[in-house]
């Protein structure tokens, strides 16, 4: 829709500056809400996918875009969709960025039931995920998000969470085994666990990958789960070039011996940067903020407190020395 239909051959410019097509494909509208734009209809995947002729279903709207062209999803303000399945959305096509509109509980909605495989497969690369609300509504559902062979995935500003002490996530981010995720970025997301059945990472590696970037995101645990990483977990993977800065991790965590509270790992080679993140646990032994294998990683300014009194936090791992 435009007030220019024969558009602007030659570009248009207002007060002197350019207009630039930021996303050089097209762009869908989602909206299941009953609140419709003036002039607007109701969602139907029968509709055209335009602001005022919207689709109704993620899928069927990432269906009809085309892969490297740039195209662009949103999701109208109080749109929400029922997860059954790991067929349910298939992000399936290169290049496609789902966007949610609105803020707060007006954003875009997708709630987990049926079955614990229920999960959103990204298949495709450099598909991104922005401003999205994704809720656990069933037991151990394995993963939210799952990323196969599909470099370049991008979750942004989103939020995982459970519905119940026994319905919710075990994870909020999975990869798969010996495929190409490179370049996984998370960023400015949050995870607000209170599922007493999870026993995995928020985040779980299981290939190895370049360029796993994870800034800026928050997590928040009220149960303990004694000995599993409540932020990234990659086993013996090996992860080059990873960067994990600025992150907030919130658990009652009481023992960490075997699983660091805030990434576990068993690999010893590698390389990346673990720096200013904050993490606040209830283990005052001997915590271990990071596997004691992970000798790959430089890591700066990350500080830890497990103290119930008004202590500031210290840094953890040790301030080392030039020896």
């Amino acid at each position: 829709m435009s007030n220019f239909p024969n558009g602007f051959s030659t570009g248009v410019t207002i007060r002197g500056i350019p207009l630039h097509q930021a996303h050089p494909g097209e762009v869908f509208y989602v909206n299941s809400s009953s609140v419709l734009p003036k002039g607007g209809v109701g969602g139907s995947d029968g509709n055209d996918g335009t602001y005022l002729r919207p689709f109704s279903t993620l899928d069927y709207a990432i269906g009809r875009c085309t892969a490297g062209r740039g195209d662009v999803i949103y999701l109208m303000p109080g749109h929400t969709e029922t997860v059954i399945a790991a067929t349910t959305i298939a992000a399936d096509v290169a290049g496609v960025a789902i966007v949610g509109l609105g803020s707060g509980s007006s954003r875009p909605t997708l709630t987990y039931t049926t079955a614990n495989t229920a999960t959103i497969n990204v298949s495709a690369a450099n598909v991104s995920f922005k401003n999205l609300l994704f809720v656990g509504n069933f037991l151990s559902i394995a993963s939210a998000i799952t990323v196969g062979a599909a470099p370049w995935c991008t979750v942004e500003d989103c939020e995982f969470k459970d519905t119940s002490a026994i319905l919710g996530f075990l994870s909020a981010v999975t990869t798969t085994v010996t495929v190409n995720a490179d370049h996984l970025h998370l960023i400015n997301n949050r995870i607000h666990s209170i599922a007493t059945t999870r026993t995995v990472a928020p985040i779980v590696i299981l290939g190895t990958m370049t360029g796993l970037t994870a800034t800026k995101n928050r997590v928040v645990c009220s149960v303990a789960h004694n000995n599993v990483s409540q932020f990234i977990s990659h086993a013996a993977l090996v992860m080059t070039d990873l960067l994990v800065t600025y992150n907030t991790v919130y658990c009652v965590n009481t023992d960490t011996a075997t699983g660091a509270v805030f990434i576990s790992t068993t690999a010893t080679t590698g390389s990346g940067i673990i720096a200013h993140n904050r993490i606040r646990a209830l283990d005052v032994a001997a915590a271990i903020v990071v596997t004691a294998a992970a000798v790959q990683y430089g890591m700066f300014d990350n500080l830890y407190t497990g103290e119930i009194t008004q202590l500031s936090g210290f840094v953890l791992p040790a301030i080392g020395t030039d020896a």
